[in-house]
């Protein structure tokens, strides 16, 4: 058993959770404790946050500091999300935080972010498996952006960050001063051309039967409702419509004392309703999930799973290959070479373990490379590697880091680029030396896997690659006609040698008589 802490440095607020974990229990959460801090306010209006709010952050780390000490927990993680990954003075906000309380607080991409949230959903257990086999979208609402995640038949389609946070509209309604008639239909104006767009791109032909609900003001107060479903948290629409026409029935001050709530989180709380009314509309769905999840669940959860206190019964890394799938599908990837290369690049990378140190992290962003090595051919045929480069920073990839991203980048960008050495490369990027070995090395492999396949024929798909002292043996059948690639091979097998002191040469096997 451990005590595990974990804190989350949000954009209206610091929460920390406590939580038991054993691989007999699970995930017990022992206390949640709560302090309001509009941190994004800060951000989101002046573009950095103050020393007001820097000192009223540390104040109160210190205090769960303290908290976490009479627990006894033995692990803990604190991670930042859009208000500190936004702002102009993040480092210097760090800084200060670490000094004055001794916690170090990791500012997560939204990506990683997302994928947290996803993770607390996904630990609600056998409810989320049966939800997604059907069309369903996960709206995770933040202060600064929601996240729209699709899923049919238990894979995730797609996934779009859009900048309709709840406090980053509020800020903007601030502005305009409106009445209290008129905000419903300034939060319709300034969805709508967003959210529609979104549906043009990526709905398309997916059903969406269910929306799961991922914030901290619908679904605390939906989590408790029980709907036509019999299920609690789990109501049909049309439910969710009578709540919300009973909840904008109210004045402000009504409002807030129906909520149970201060007259700001009211506020917020009303704004999140509308959205979701909005996006339950344009998808045409008919059920609303509200777990109650929130990130400090995921963290929980990706703390347990990392440490093998227990293991998951759903395969998150697929979720994130599948990803990139529909982003190569996106822009026109050919699906059999892709699976091709995937198959060959990552029959090299098992074979190399020994000489090139990397773990199972690594097998995955170069798996995700192979899947987008040439998607830059959608935008320009004679700039691929730019245009590949350029999509992959441009694309979110849930689950992946900024510097994953950028690694990933790189490979596809190298992969058809002469390779910058880190002098050079590190004019252009803050990657570090760590960073920039891995993308020697995974371009190192995808080269030599993109020259077994130059026809894009697919001839190498039954493949074995064996390590013999400092040769790498790179065995296809001998049916197969490989001219081409032999022909080819050189230029990719030198960078190879060179990163890994090992020469790969290609050779056919004899077929044996039935």
């Amino acid at each position: 058993m451990k005590m595990f802490a974990a804190i989350d440095v949000g954009s209206y607020e610091l929460a920390m959770k406590i939580y038991e974990l054993s691989e007999k229990k699970g995930i017990r959460e022992i206390d949640h404790i709560r302090h309001r801090i509009e941190l994004g306010t800060d951000t989101y209006a002046n573009g950095k946050i103050s020393y007001e709010r820097v000192d009223e952050l540390c104040k109160i780390l210190r205090e769960f500091k303290d908290i976490m000490q009479t627990y006894g927990v033995d692990a803990y993680k604190a991670y930042g999300t859009s208000a500190i990954r936004e702002t102009e003075n993040t480092t210097i906000v760090l800084d200060q935080i670490r000094i004055r309380t001794g916690i170090g607080i990791e500012v997560i991409s939204n990506s990683e972010q997302r994928f947290l949230d996803y993770k607390s959903v996904a630990s609600k257990g056998e409810d989320f498996t049966s939800i997604i086999e059907k069309g369903t979208a996960i709206l995770d609402i933040g202060g600064g952006s929601i996240q729209i995640s699709l899923f049919d038949k238990d894979s995730l389609v797609s996934t779009q960050n859009l900048r309709l946070g709840i406090l980053r509209m509020r800020e903007r309604l601030s502005k305009l001063n409106p009445k209290s008639d008129q905000i419903e239909d300034l939060v319709e104006e300034m969805i709508s051309n967003q959210i529609y767009n979104f549906k043009k791109m990526y709905l398309k032909d997916n059903n969406i039967k269910n929306i799961i609900i991922v914030d901290d003001y619908i679904a605390p107060k939906l989590k408790n409702k029980i709907g036509s479903t019999g299920k609690e948290g789990y109501i049909d629409v049309a439910s969710y419509y009578g709540l919300v026409d009973e909840l904008l029935s109210h004045n402000a001050e009504e409002m807030t004392e129906y909520l149970e709530t201060t007259e700001e989180n009211a506020f917020l709380f009303y704004l999140s309703a509308i959205l979701i009314r909005k996006l339950a509309n344009i998808f045409e769905a008919e059920y609303i999930w509200t777990p109650g999840g929130t990130l400090c669940d995921g963290m929980a959860y990706e703390y347990a799973e990392q440490n093998r206190i227990f293991a998951s019964k759903h395969n998150f890394e697929q979720d994130i290959i599948a990803c990139a799938q529909n982003i190569s599908k996106r822009y026109m990837g050919s699906k059999k070479r892709g699976e091709t290369l995937e198959k060959i690049t990552l029959a090299i990378f098992d074979s190399m373990k020994k000489f090139h140190g990397l773990g199972s992290r690594e097998r995955l962003l170069l798996q995700i490379a192979a899947l987008l090595h040439d998607c830059g051919k959608y935008i320009s045929l004679s700039a691929v590697a730019v245009s590949s480069y350029n999509i992959v920073m441009a694309t979110e990839i849930i689950g992946l880091s900024h510097t994953e991203r950028e690694i990933v980048a790189n490979i596809v960008k190298y992969n058809h680029l002469d390779f910058d050495y880190y002098g050079e490369l590190s004019k252009s990027t803050i990657l570090d030396r760590k960073s920039y070995l891995i993308i020697a090395k995974l371009t190192a492999i995808l080269r030599i896997a993109n020259a077994l396949d130059k026809s894009h024929k697919q001839k190498f798909k039954d493949i074995t690659a064996r390590l013999r002292d400092n040769t790498l043996f790179i065995s296809v059948d001998n049916q197969v006609d490989i001219t081409l690639e032999k022909g080819l091979f050189q230029e990719k097998a030198d960078f190879f040698e060179e990163v890994y002191s090992v020469r790969p040469v290609i050779r056919q096997r004899e077929r044996k008589e039935r």
